[in-house]
């Protein structure tokens, strides 16, 4: 590897290491399950967790670089269970820079009920431009889970997706924009969750939920401002 690429994997294992700390912050995880991963720009490399290590015992040291055929290429750990769908994932969809996976209580149950999340709420327009996903039933291991979450996110906007009877995968444009909607859709499904338990919750039109997504994708936030005079 060059000096930039090793750059580019070392701040990446950084990157990594740290964000794993946002799933048990949001509680997101429980004892070593989940995973996160970010491509290395320009290369057919990827960083992922290490299979079966503690969330308090994960450096940047102990973050494993793997091909995205999912061979180990560098570290002292093997590579997470999950690392075949990972690698699916990043060879089948060359926009995505980001994979996470969790079995998050509320959106757990959806996947494990075999449903799809309806968008009855603005903050699930704003993020995931409409449903929430149900995708097929996968064994771990092989890349038949990457398979599903690929021709599952096809044609949608959502980056989430819920596996049956497995859990959440979520993808972005980095592996934040990746945990970001991992936080969000366990928000979703709690929230919609609760929802039924009350009654019936009432549907959105379609028309509103595109424009509340466009504005949320396009508009929302911190935009440049041109100097002044220009």
């Amino acid at each position: 590897m060059n000096a930039e690429v090793t750059r580019q994997i070392g701040e990446l294992r950084e990157t990594v290491a740290r964000l794993h700390a946002e799933l048990t912050r949001y509680n997101l995880v429980a004892w070593t399950s989940g995973n996160v991963s970010a491509r290395v720009p320009g290369q057919d490399l990827m960083v992922i967790k290490p299979s079966g290590v503690s969330y308090d015992d994960l450096t940047a040291a102990t973050m494993v670089v793997c091909d995205l055929d999912g061979v180990l290429v560098e570290g002292d750990f093997a590579p997470s269970s999950d690392t075949a769908a990972h690698a699916y994932v990043y060879r089948a969809m060359p926009e995505v820079g980001g994979v996470v996976h969790t079995h998050s209580s509320y959106a757990t149950a959806w996947a494990a009920c075999g449903e799809s999340i309806p968008c009855h709420l603005t903050a699930q327009a704003d993020e995931f431009g409409g449903e929430i996903p149900i995708g097929p039933f996968a064994l771990i291991g092989g890349d038949d889970i990457g398979k599903g979450i690929v021709a599952t996110l096809a044609g949608h906007r959502s980056p989430a997706v819920l596996m049956r009877n497995h859990g959440v995968f979520t993808i972005g444009r980095d592996a934040r924009a990746a945990v970001k909607a991992a936080v969000m859709c366990e928000d979703v499904a709690r929230t919609a969750h609760l929802a039924h338990t009350l009654g019936q919750p009432v549907p959105m039109a379609q028309a509103d939920i595109d424009a509340l997504y466009d504005r949320y994708q396009n508009v929302y936030g911190q935009q440049p401002v041109a100097p002044a005079g220009s």
